[in-house]
């Protein structure tokens, strides 16, 4: 591994932001590494090499002073985020071929701070999965086990940044998404408040559970790369008017003395990995060493997390993909058999271009808004949904953030729970409760498995508290270092 590759995404901004290093040369230092270390590990779906030099270029020519907060810095791009004239699959064959026409909203503010985009990164089909076997292309693998997932849906980000193929990466989070793979593949993931970050370009799953967020090789550099994708977007409906912060310098200063952590006795269950339990335990332990007060809670609700969260997310989901109906975009048996009816035309391209999983899901979310079961499931999962925030807002009144184990398990091996989706799903039970109250999530390395797998250390805190999140996550970065995965990895 090069020398400009070992550095971190605020070291490449100051370094190229000062003059010490050209914009090119870091493009070209991680393109290189890509072009060793991706055909093993799998995490691109597309990787935009003249893209990516010609924006270093056009940052090399930016006046000193003016060449951005991110200057210089590589990121890769979940393939679900769209980049104008970059193709946007989804990793879904009802998109192969599709070319975004526009950038969504996180691709301009990241492009106007001086951000190189190298690549868009591979997922579980329409964000949908929790392992990254669900993509219509390929399994992406995980850096730190070649015969282990990389976690889900946004594996293909998480694995390019624990290889140091990219210093930050995009994902989405609808219930997990960013969180479980960040705490798979040993990194530092953040799933901001819902409406903090535009979702304006992300081809939508769950309208009310996505978001956008950074993934990272340390705490610092996500806390860079949310100040600049934050703020109000007037194109997002979504959108809360929270105003842009400068998260890494706010969380500057800060550390965890009398900060009350709360420990919710209901995410410590039976089935859970008894190494993921002590890991988690000690780092909790971590932090009252460093002068954080420790709390149980109870967030009873939290109970019924995937049974609301597997009603909620394919109802909506199943309205958001009624659009790829292979008239407007994307794949289409009409130009396969010009003589096929409308109706045809539906059938045959949904039925060819979704994987198993996307139909799965788009069937169970139908089921739940037809006739006669609106109320009896939808409805209902939506009145459990707002006893789950009432939960959280109660904990909040007694501590300032909670710390959870972010997987019950390390990363597990491909094939093991593909072909039953509920182990699947339950795979996501610690992550899916922050999606559904809409508050922010992180998740940090905290340990190793017997088997060297990393594991992760999830905090929560209240809705537009990211700062909070970032100072604690930071202290105990601080106090444990996490080991770095070696290159035979």
């Amino acid at each position: 591994m090069t020398d400009i590759t070992r550095r971190t995404a605020v070291e490449i901004a100051e370094q190229v932001g000062s003059g010490k290093i050209k914009a090119v040369e870091v493009a070209q230092a991680f393109l290189a590494r890509i072009k060793v270390l991706d055909p093993k590990l799998k995490a691109f779906v597309t990787i935009l090499e003249e893209q990516a030099l010609e924006a270093a270029r056009a940052v090399d020519a930016r006046p000193a002073g003016r060449k951005g907060r991110l200057a210089g810095v590589p990121v890769a791009i979940k393939d679900n985020l769209m980049i104008s004239g970059a193709p946007t699959t989804c990793s879904s064959k009802i998109l192969e071929g599709y070319v975004a026409p526009y950038d969504a909203t996180v691709i301009e503010k990241l492009r106007a701070e001086g951000a190189v985009f190298v690549g868009k990164t591979n997922l579980d089909e329409f964000a949908m999965g929790s392992s990254t076997e669900n993509s219509a292309f390929f399994k992406t693998k995980n850096p730190w086990n070649l015969d282990c997932v990389p976690g889900g849906s946004s594996g293909g980000s998480a694995a390019a940044v624990a290889a140091r193929m990219a210093p930050l990466a995009l994902g989405s989070d609808t219930g997990g998404s960013i969180r479980q793979p960040a705490a798979l593949c040993g990194i530092v993931g953040m799933k901001p408040t819902y409406g903090l970050v535009s979702r304006y370009g992300v081809v939508a799953f769950a309208s009310s559970l996505d978001q956008i967020g950074p993934f990272a090789g340390n705490v610092s550099d996500a806390a860079l790369c949310l100040s600049v994708i934050s703020g109000h977007d007037p194109k997002d409906s979504t959108s809360a008017g929270a105003a842009a912060k400068d998260y890494l310098a706010e969380m500057k200063g800060r550390n965890v003395k009398g900060l009350r952590v709360g420990v919710p006795k209901e995410y410590f269950v039976k089935g859970m990995d008894p190494e993921v339990e002590a890991s988690v335990r000690d780092a909790v332990a971590t932090l009252r060493g460093l002068g954080a007060e420790i709390r149980e809670v109870s967030l009873p609700n939290s109970r019924f997390a995937v049974s609301v969260y597997y009603l909620v997310a394919p109802a909506e989901a199943s309205a958001n993909l009624a659009r790829f109906d292979g008239i407007r975009f994307g794949r289409s048996a009409a130009r396969t058999d010009k003589d096929a009816s409308l109706l045809e035309v539906y059938e045959r391209t949904r039925g060819e271009g979704f994987g198993p999983e996307v139909k799965r899901r788009i069937m169970l979310g139908t089921y739940a808004l037809s006739s006669g079961y609106y109320d009896a499931y939808y409805g209902k999962a939506q009145r459990v949904r707002t006893l789950m925030q009432r939960d959280f807002n109660e904990a909040f009144n007694q501590v300032d953030i909670l710390a959870t184990p972010t997987s019950p398990t390390p990363a597990f091996r491909f094939g093991e729970k593909s072909d039953d989706p509920l182990q699947m799903y339950l795979s996501d039970v610690f992550t899916i409760p922050c999606n559904l109250a809409g508050i922010a999530g992180v998740s940090i390395p905290c340990g190793l498995s017997s088997k060297g797998l990393p594991i992760g250390l999830q905090l929560l805190g209240k809705p537009f508290e990211e700062t909070a999140l970032f100072a604690a996550a930071r202290a105990f970065e601080a106090a444990k270092p996490f080991p770095e995965l070696k290159e035979d990895a």
